[in-house]
C-alpha cells in the first residue's frame, strides 16, 4: 500500500522559488574582476537566471545539452548554476587549473555546446576552442579586449544576451534529470565525469543545512572560498539559497588573504568553507596584521587533513570552531562533518584536539563501512583500519560515459581512502590508499606524520611520501616548508619532534625543505609531483 502524500519532483527550481518568496531581499555580494563589489538580492539573481534559460533557448542549445563554464566565484556564475539546470540542461563547471590537454579532453568528452567564460580566461579559451569542435558558441561574462583573445571574434556578450531575453518559465520535469557535471582532477589517467541529478542536488542541499552538518540558517552569512568550478562549491550555492543565508563570493581573489579578511569583516561572515592551504595564508595574514575574526564562528575545512595547529589557532586566537569535513566529487561532495555528539561536546585539551582531527561522522543520508583486503566488514572500534566505502542518494553509481567498474562494488562506492571508525561513528582518514606507506610489511600513515610535523612551531606546511628502499620496500620522507624566521638547521630538531609520538620505525628518514609545496588543480598538496621528484631513495637518503 502506497502513502497518500503529494508527488512533487525534487527540482533545483524549487530551491530558487523558495529563496525568492521567503528570502527575496537577502543579499548576494561578489568581488568582480576589477576588484569592486557587486551587490544585489536573491530575487534579482533568480530573475536573471530565468533570462539565462531563455538565452539558451534562443541559441538553440539542445534539451539536456551541456553548458560549460570557465569562471570563478561570482554572481554571474550563480545565475548560470540555476539558469542552466532549471531549463533542463546540464551545467558543466570546468576547472581552469587543469592542464590544457585535460581541459580539451573534458570539454570534448562532455560534448559542451556553449562555453561561458570570464575575460581573464580569454587566452586559455583561444587555445581550447581550436581543439573542441562541438562547441558552437562562446559567451564572455564580462568585458574583454578582443586583441587579447585570438579566435574569439565570435564570442558574444553575456549582458547583451541577458538584456535581450525575457524571463523563462521553469517547467516541471523528472527529478532524475541530470543537472550538473563535474570531472575529477584526473591525477591518474583522464578525468572522470560525475553527473549529478536534480534529486541528488536537492537532497544534498537539505543535508548541508542540517544542524549536524554545515548547519546553515537564515541568520548566516556564508563566504564561499571553495571554487564554484569544483564540485558545486561544496553545495553552498544551493544550500545558502535554500536556507536564506547571505551569500558572499570572493571572485578570482578567493586565495587572497586580505580580500578574505576584508569580506569577513565587512559582510559579517559567520561561516566559510575551504581547503587548508587557503586558511594557512589567512591565519598568517591575521597574525602579521594583529587582526582577529569577530563575526566568524565556524569554518568547514576539507579537501585534505586539517593540521592540529590550525584547529588550535582558530579556536584559541579567534574563537572559531573548525568543523573537519570530508567528501568527494563522487559524493556531491559532502559525506562527513565533525559535529559534536553529547559524548564529545565537553571535551577539552588533548582530548578535544584528538576528536577534532577526525573527519567526522556521516551526515544523514550517507552510509559508510570499512572493509579489509578480502572484502570483509571491519568493526567500528577506532582501531581496525580498512578501505572506506560509501553509498547514498547523492553518491554516484557510475561515471559519465565510462565503463569503469573498479570503484563500484555491489551498490557501494570505494572511496580509495583508508580509515578507521570509532564506536561513536566518527571516521578518521589515515591515508589515501595510493599514499599509504608500506615499510617492511607494516603500514605507516602519512597523514598522522604530517599532523605531527605541522604541530612544530617552525613548520608552515608539510607532506610525507614513501620512497623506494632496497631493504624495507618503502620508507617515509618529510617534505616541509619552514615558517618565516625559522632556524635553517631544523632537520634534527624536527625529526626529534616525532620521538615518543609514534613508533620509532614510523619516523621519517629524511627531511627535505622547500619554498612551497606543489598543489593540484583543486588546491590539495600534489603528492604525485613530490613522488615524481623524490622517487629514488638513493638520491636523497
Amino acid at each position: 500500500m502506497n502513502g497518500l502524500m503529494m508527488n512533487m519532483p525534487l527540482l533545483i527550481k524549487n530551491i530558487a522559488h523558495h529563496a525568492e518568496r521567503l528570502h527575496g531581499d537577502r543579499e548576494i555580494v561578489s568581488i568582480t574582476a576589477d576588484g569592486a563589489k557587486h551587490r544585489y538580492t536573491f530575487k534579482d539573481s533568480m530573475m536573471r537566471a530565468r533570462k539565462v534559460s531563455t538565452t539558451l533557448d534562443n541559441l538553440g542549445i539542445s534539451k539536456f545539452g551541456r553548458v560549460g563554464t570557465l569562471a570563478w566565484n561570482s554572481y554571474k556564475h550563480l545565475e548560470l548554476y540555476y539558469g542552466v539546470s532549471c531549463s533542463e540542461r546540464v551545467l558543466h563547471t570546468i576547472n581552469p587549473r587543469l592542464f590544457e590537454e585535460q581541459l580539451v579532453y573534458i570539454i570534448n568528452h562532455a560534448a559542451d555546446e556553449v562555453i561561458f567564460f570570464e575575460a581573464m580566461f580569454s587566452n586559455l579559451v583561444s587555445k581550447l576552442i581550436l581543439q573542441c569542435p562541438n562547441v558552437r558558441y562562446l559567451v564572455c561574462l564580462d568585458k574583454f579586449d578582443q586583441n587579447n583573445g585570438r579566435h574569439l571574434d565570435q564570442a558574444m556578450d553575456y549582458e547583451m544576451l541577458i538584456n535581450d531575453s525575457e524571463e523563462g518559465l521553469w517547467e516541471d520535469f523528472s527529478e532524475e534529470t541530470a543537472s550538473g557535471l563535474c570531472y575529477t582532477s584526473g591525477t591518474t589517467g583522464n578525468p572522470k565525469g560525475v553527473l549529478y541529478s536534480h534529486r541528488s542536488t536537492v537532497l544534498h542541499s537539505y543535508a548541508v543545512c542540517l544542524p549536524d552538518s554545515a548547519a546553515l540558517s537564515a541568520v548566516d552569512s556564508v563566504l564561499t572560498v571553495v571554487p564554484m568550478f569544483h564540485v558545486n562549491a561544496w553545495g553552498y550555492p544551493y544550500a545558502a539559497l535554500m536556507a536564506g543565508s547571505k551569500l558572499v563570493f570572493p571572485g578570482h581573489l578567493l586565495g587572497d588573504p586580505k580580500t578574505l579578511v576584508d569580506l569577513i569583516e565587512s559582510e559579517d561572515i559567520t561561516t566559510a568553507g575551504g581547503v587548508p592551504t587557503v586558511w594557512h595564508g589567512l591565519l598568517s595574514y591575521l597574525k602579521q596584521n594583529k587582526k582577529k575574526l569577530d563575526s566568524l564562528n565556524r569554518t568547514v575545512i576539507g579537501g585534505s587533513a586539517c593540521p592540529p595547529s590550525m584547529i588550535k589557532e582558530f579556536r584559541e586566537v579567534h574563537d572559531v570552531r573548525v568543523l573537519h569535513g570530508w567528501g568527494m566529487t563522487e559524493m556531491s561532495p559532502i559525506g562527513l562533518i565533525n559535529q559534536d555528539k553529547d559524548k564529545t561536546k565537553n571535551l577539552s585539551g588533548d582530548a578535544f584536539l584528538s576528536q577534532a582531527l577526525k573527519q567526522g561522522r556521516p551526515i544523514p543520508g550517507v552510509e559508510i563501512k570499512i572493509i579489509d583486503e578480502n572484502g570483509n566488514d571491519l568493526p567500528w572500534n577506532g582501531i581496525d583500519v580498512g578501505n572506506l566505502l560509501v553509498r547514498g542518494p547523492w553518491v554516484c553509481r557510475s561515471y559519465y560515459e565510462e565503463d569503469v567498474e573498479a570503484s563500484f562494488d555491489n551498490g557501494w562506492f570505494d572511496t580509495g581512502d583508508i580509515a578507521s571508525v570509532d564506536t561513536n561513528g566518527y571516521v578518521l582518514i589515515t591515508d589515501r590508499a595510493k599514499d599509504i606507506i608500506k615499510s617492511g610489511g607494516e603500514w605507516i600513515s602519512s597523514i598522522e606524520l604530517e599532523n605531527i610535523a605541522n604541530s612544530h612551531p617552525d613548520i608552515e606546511q608539510s607532506a610525507v611520501i614513501g620512497v623506494h628502499h632496497p631493504k624495507w620496500e618503502e620508507r617515509p620522507i618529510l617534505v616541509a616548508v619552514r615558517k618565516k624566521g625559522a632556524i635553517k638547521n631544523l632537520e634534527k630538531e624536527l625529526l626529534d619532534w616525532f620521538q615518543d609520538k609514534v613508533a620509532k620505525w614510523w619516523i621519517p628518514d629524511k627531511v627535505i625543505f622547500i619554498e612551497q609545496l606543489p598543489l593540484t588543480a583543486t588546491g590539495k598538496v600534489s603528492k604525485l609531483a613530490l613522488r615524481a621528484k623524490y622517487s629514488q631513495a638513493n638520491e636523497i637518503l
